[in-house]
């Protein structure tokens, strides 16, 4: 998770503030967790002690209503209403510790299906979900990137062939799943560690914080290994109940990073 974290941390001062390089601070006085976090730490907290999705959300939601959650979201968290049709890419923000929790794909995609349709119940923010925790998944399970690619590309149409540097001069702000998720997993496939995902989720230009949050997400998955700098700017950056969420969280399942 901390990978997730860390990407939405680094990249919570570019979000509106779009940079196109991978040059640039990864942490600043500004730096802060975001809605990625908060709804992060409040899936793993319902895997942990089998609280439902939308006890959890509304829950942590509440807890910490100043994260900026979208519109719909912020309202469905006030409310006792049920999932609001969304395709947007906050499904696929929250849904990492799926991805390290279950132990084959059918349960993967179960699972992630369950965490976004409690608001993103249309078909694209499902498979947004789906295609972020699998990434991880299949990642932890020690699979290549070019078998992710595949898988991914094969089961959820999404086109990965692109490359950053075709995206990028035309790539602006877009919180769909079917606008974001692909773009992110691409910069997880063309990073060379963790840290290089991150800067190359932000690099895009578009929704900064979740994009690394995403790619940053995979690439822990994938490598192992987080510098300890940006475990450690991370890390002070929480609250301690959060701490405490994903110390949990990673020795149950093993993470490791």
């Amino acid at each position: 998770m901390i990978g997730s974290i860390a990407g939405d941390i680094i990249g919570s001062v570019y979000e509106g503030r779009p940079i196109k390089t991978i040059n640039f601070p990864l942490f600043s006085n500004h730096s802060t967790f975001t809605d990625d976090t908060v709804l992060t730490v409040a899936t793993a907290f319902s895997i942990l002690n089998g609280v439902d999705y939308v006890t959890s959300y509304r829950k942590f939601g509440r807890k910490y209503p100043e994260a900026g959650y979208g519109m719909s979201f912020y309202q469905w968290i006030y409310s006792s209403e049920g999932p609001y049709n969304s395709w947007g890419n906050g499904s696929a923000m929250r849904v990492s510790p799926v991805g390290y929790a279950f132990n084959s794909i059918k349960d993967v995609l179960s699972e992630a299906e369950k965490c976004a349709s409690v608001t993103h119940n249309h078909p694209e923010g499902i498979k947004g979900a789906q295609a972020a925790a699998l990434s991880i998944f299949l990642a932890v399970n020690g699979e290549s990137k070019e078998s992710i690619k595949k898988e991914i590309s094969q089961r959820f149409v999404y086109n990965l062939d692109r490359k950053l540097d075709e995206i990028r001069p035309e790539y602006s702000f877009d919180v769909s799943c079917q606008g974001s998720v692909p773009e992110s997993i691409v910069a997880f496939l063309e990073s060379e560690n963790v840290e290089d995902a991150i800067r190359k989720g932000i690099s895009l230009g578009g929704d900064s914080d979740t994009m690394a949050c995403i790619a940053g997400g995979i690439a822990q998955a994938f490598y192992n290994k987080i510098p300890e700098e940006i475990i450690t700017n991370a890390r002070k950056r929480l609250p301690d109940e959060f701490l405490e969420i994903i110390d949990e969280f990673n020795t149950k399942f093993r993470v490791l990073f």
